[in-house]
């Protein structure tokens, strides 16, 4: 069985995909969240300036901003020193 990944797994899995705009649907099934954890997250990295919200044809994306790419960088880093490996995720 495999482990429960941690609040920062799914933050860093969330900014990776986010590089390319994605919209809340995207984002949660990608994920693997529900919507009430999905929000809370996307609310979270919003508020710390890790995604933005930009308009598309009417659709509400998020995309990952330049400050994401440190978290994505340093996450990645840690990661590899405690467990020998990068992080996995499948995009």
């Amino acid at each position: 069985m495999k482990a429960r990944r941690t609040r920062y797994e799914i933050y860093w899995e969330m900014l990776t995909f986010c590089k390319s705009p994605k919209t809340f649907t995207n984002i949660v099934n990608r994920c693997d969240l529900n919507s009430k954890i999905g929000q809370e997250y996307i609310g979270f990295l919003k508020e710390k300036g890790f995604l933005s919200t930009i308009e598309n044809e009417g659709k509400s994306l998020f995309v990952a901003t330049s400050r994401a790419n440190d978290y994505i960088a340093m996450f990645t880093r840690m990661y590899k020193e405690l467990f020998d490996n990068s992080p996995e995720f499948r995009l």
